[in-house]
């Protein structure tokens, strides 16, 4: 690797993102790793765990994401010329050439990484990475991981908090990305929205790089940028499955004789301009026709001009999608728009008229999904944008880095926030279920103690609380720890995008009701093993009594 050119291999057949790099990092990882340099600490081994303390947008679940960048960070990690350039013309000029030399030099054959599977559903105090190597090259690591995982659990989290709000038989779309912070930001929204359990994305270049199903019509400005059926060049429409070419100005006109006593709409209330419009999209996309239909009045026009046209493309062979409303009391129009979809679809026998999409948009968020259930609604699909992409409700996850083990000794960071004391020493997590499936505790274990087994007690207990304890029965045991990077290798497949979707929806399935709900969730209990209880607590005492003297 040379100059500003950054040549990136591929991880297990996927490549990187090149803005992710070990230069893309805070100016004190640098300084933290000249100072242990110049210690002569470059060959301890340390161990970091990467957590957060609360679930985000006061709930009692956060959706794991970001790992499979964090892989390919971790495997490619290295300097270029440029980057160690750079970092001499910020450096200050007291630096030692040797130190240039030695980051230039790094590489990660030496780091493993521990962790749990991306697409589960996570909570707080449990590392989702742990992190093992030479202390400056794991201690460089920290921004970039966190910027890794940070958004995509925040994003992913809000995703499946607006699928749970919407239910599973409803489509979500994601539309952000005229409103997301930057290229990149859409670009990872669309990503871990769709992990999160969305069904698709407005965004075409994330559909190209992820796979992700992409989806659209058209926008107000293609309904305004009509005058009328004159503008109509085009008027022709081949009769699907023939070759039959049918002028289709005259049969919409037809058609609007027929619906206008079925709906109850005067023909000259009907917009030309949107008429003319609708007919237009129609025949572009004759077998995938949805239309935006409140640019004018969606009762007095949009709705009778969508309805006239979807049955000429019916008498034609083809069979409309549907609507969009962007605007106005959804609740109320949709109610509307469906009844009026089962008058057409009883007048004329088209019993499918009756279940055709509407799409609600406007500024959504997770409280309007609530309400529109409130209120009673006739919405199926859903495209949500700013709120999504934005996560309004709570702009960051607060993932931390923490150390937790030097040379094979624990190290403990105290706080006057019990919050934000570190458990010390690296940990294996467990996940314990009950005979009904759900999941009842995480338990977290020191490397040496005896795994749980299934049907035998084990004793939880509250990392911080000693009086909160309790013996658990598991009828499952799940271990969440798995070893991704060990000896430069990756060691476990990195699923696709769909399949870590559909791992997201099953592993939110495992929680109970109480646990996902939006108001007032249970929290979901995260404990210790006696052992590791005792050992922490130990540790913190004497750190106390050292302290103090």
């Amino acid at each position: 690797m040379s100059g500003d050119h950054r040549q990136f291999s591929t991880v297990l057949g996927k490549e990187q993102n090149g803005v992710i790099q070990p230069i893309l990092t805070d100016l004190y990882q640098i300084t933290m790793a000249y100072a242990y340099w110049k210690s002569g600490k470059m060959n301890d081994v340390a161990v970091f765990d990467l957590y957060f303390r609360r679930n985000p947008f006061k709930g009692e679940f956060t959706v794991f994401a970001g790992l499979e960048e964090c892989v390919k960070f971790i495997q490619n990690f290295k300097f270029t010329e440029s980057d160690i350039k750079y970092l001499k013309s910020v450096m200050p000029t007291s630096v030692e050439e040797e130190f240039f030399e030695y980051l230039k030099e790094l590489n990660t054959k030496t780091v493993t990484l521990f962790a749990i599977e991306e697409g589960t559903v996570v909570f707080p105090k449990i590392p989702l990475l742990t992190v093992k190597g030479p202390l400056p090259v794991v201690q460089l690591m920290e921004t970039p991981l966190l910027n890794l995982v940070n958004y995509a659990s925040l994003v992913a989290t809000n995703g499946m908090r607006f699928r749970i709000a919407a239910g599973s038989d409803s489509i979500l779309l994601e539309f952000g990305l005229r409103r997301a912070q930057g290229p990149d930001g859409a670009l990872s929204a669309s990503r871990y929205c769709y992990l999160g359990g969305f069904d698709g994305t407005s965004n075409v270049l994330a559909g190209k790089l992820y796979g992700i199903p992409v989806r659209g019509t058209h926008a107000h400005a293609f309904i305004t940028s009509f005058s009328g059926l004159s503008e109509l060049h085009n008027r022709q429409l081949v009769r699907k499955g023939t070759d039959e070419m049918v002028d289709f100005i005259p049969l919409c006109k037809k058609w609007k004789k027929q619906l206008a006593p079925v709906l109850g709409f005067l023909d000259d209330q009907v917009s030309q301009s949107e008429l003319a419009a609708f007919i237009a999209y129609a025949t572009a996309f004759p077998d995938g026709f949805l239309a935006l239909i409140d640019t004018y009045d969606v009762v007095r026009t949009g709705l009778p001009s969508f309805c006239t046209v979807a049955m000429a493309l019916h008498e034609c062979g083809y069979q409309p999608r549907g609507i969009r409303l962007d605007s106005g009391d959804l609740a109320y129009l949709s109610n509307l728009v469906r009844q009026s979809f089962e008058k057409v679809a009883r007048s004329f026998n088209v019993p499918w008229f009756s279940s055709l999409t509407i799409v609600a948009s406007n500024d959504i968020n997770e409280d309007t999904i609530h309400s529109l259930n409130q209120q009673g609604h006739s919405i199926n699909s859903f495209g949500i944008g700013t709120h999504l992409v934005t996560c309004q409700k709570q702009p960051a996850l607060g993932g931390v880095y923490k150390l937790v083990e030097v040379n094979s000794k624990p190290r403990i960071k105290l706080s006057e926030d019990v919050e934000k004391v570190t458990i010390p020493g690296r940990k294996i997590a467990y996940r314990l279920f009950g005979h009904d499936g759900n999941a009842l505790v995480d338990l977290m274990l020191k490397p040496d103690d005896e795994p749980p087994a299934i049907n035998e007690r084990v004793l939880c207990r509250h990392p911080f609380i000693e009086s909160k304890r309790a013996y658990v029965c598991p009828a499952k045991i799940e271990r969440l720890h798995k070893v991704f990077i060990e000896n430069g290798e990756v060691k476990q497949p990195l699923p696709t995008l769909t399949e870590l979707r559909s791992k997201a929806l099953c592993s939110l399935k495992s929680l109970r009701i109480d646990h996902r709900r939006a108001l007032n969730p249970t929290p979901y209990k995260v404990s210790v093993s006696s052992n590791l209880y005792s050992f922490m607590h130990d540790l913190w005492n004497c750190r106390t009594k050292t302290v103090s003297r």
